[in-house]
């Protein structure tokens, strides 16, 4: 409860370039979270995620927009993640079949074929240029800029400031969907799959279909993130899901710890504002050009990618299953250095060993 209540006060404090890094990273997180499941769970490598969120955020873009159906933006929302869902479904039966690194080599061809469609069908995506997305409406309550002005407190609220909370409904949906999810009878049978699909399929658990089903669920969230990255960027361009954005994600869930929801949650902070903020310090960093400059320093976006490079190379050899194991065991150490208080209730004592009775001496 103190967790949500000060995670709803940035707004109140925080400008414009604090509030987007925690809507990116919330988005980030969304996505990084059914990634986990996927890869990290169920053991299927997927180089296509990028794919599965350009398809959330045009989904969402053209369903709600002009040209397109015009659908009310909260039903284009919903049906955006269906339509995610529904493309990892019909990928599913070719995830159902292979596995490892043959898996990872037919998603990366989704990543290929999105990109092409992305530019050609201008009448959908808008081509290279690509679309102006249209901001949330819901219940006649706009999650941007426009009208109706709210002040809360005496602090206007914008766009960033809306859509910051509907980012932290979402990521609350997510997590506690994907905690359920996970301690429930489908993550053991997906921990049993990744384990062994032998040992698994003995114990009874549909292997196909567990396969399928865990690809369907990852889509559906990397399509929710999609949609909340387009509002939070308000136009998409095809160039930002490409092949380096699916890197990242796993990026995020190596660094954060496979098959855990907080790990995924810290990977996708630290990938996600690193950059941002190494931009906007680039002045004062060592080595490193401020965007723009021509002086042949390394720019912060490559500085950055160097830098988590870096942090995968070092989990790998050190903490393989990263800052959520790292968190883990240092919360556990510290329990065991903290003192016990000395027990004075006496059920609380150890038991004394009983008193043997000494025999009488014999009287002549």
């Amino acid at each position: 409860m103190c967790l949500a209540v000060v995670l709803c006060l940035p707004p109140f404090y925080l400008d414009a370039f604090w509030l987007r890094i925690g809507l990116f990273s919330m988005a980030a997180a969304i996505g990084a979270v059914g990634l986990a499941l996927l890869t990290g769970t169920a053991g299927q490598l997927s180089l296509g995620h990028a794919f599965f969120l350009a398809t959330g955020a045009y989904g969402y873009t053209w369903l709600a927009g002009e040209p397109g159906p015009g659908l009310p933006p909260a039903l284009a929302a919903l049906l955006a993640v269906l339509l995610a869902g529904a493309a990892g479904g019909l990928f599913s039966p070719v995830a159902a079949r292979v596995r490892g690194i043959y898996l990872g080599i037919a998603t990366l061809a989704l990543v290929f074929l999105g990109h092409h469609v992305l530019l050609t069908a201008d009448s959908v995506t808008g081509g290279f240029n690509g679309r102006s997305v249209p901001p949330l409406t819901l219940g006649g309550f706009t999650f941007g800029a426009g009208d109706p002005e709210l002040t809360v407190l005496g602090v206007p609220f914008g766009a960033e400031e809306r859509l910051w909370f509907l980012g932290l409904a979402l990521f609350a949906f997510t997590w506690f969907t994907a905690r359920g999810l996970l301690r429930g009878r489908p993550g053991r049978a997906l921990a049993a799959l990744r384990d062994s699909e032998t040992a698994a399929a003995v114990m009874g658990v549909d292997v196909a279909r567990h396969r399928s089903a865990a690809f369907v669920v990852s889509s559906m969230y990397a399509g929710l993130a999609g949609v909340l990255l387009a509002l939070s960027f308000r136009r998409v361009v095809p160039d930002y899901f490409s092949l380096v954005l699916s890197v990242d994600y796993l990026a995020m869930i190596v660094i954060g710890g496979l098959g855990s929801v907080a790990g995924a949650t810290a990977g996708a902070v630290f990938v996600t504002a690193l950059p941002l903020l190494m931009t906007r310090y680039a002045d004062q960093l060592p080595l490193v050009a401020a965007p723009g400059s021509a002086d042949g320093s390394v720019g912060p976006t490559e500085a950055a990618r160097y830098l988590y490079g870096a942090a995968i190379v070092l989990v790998l050899l050190y903490a393989p299953d990263g800052l959520h194991g790292l968190a883990r065991r240092a919360r556990d150490r510290i329990r065991r250095r903290r003192p016990r208080p000395p027990a004075t209730d006496p059920a609380l004592s150890p038991p004394q060993p009983a008193a043997t009775a000494r025999p009488k001496e014999h009287t002549p």
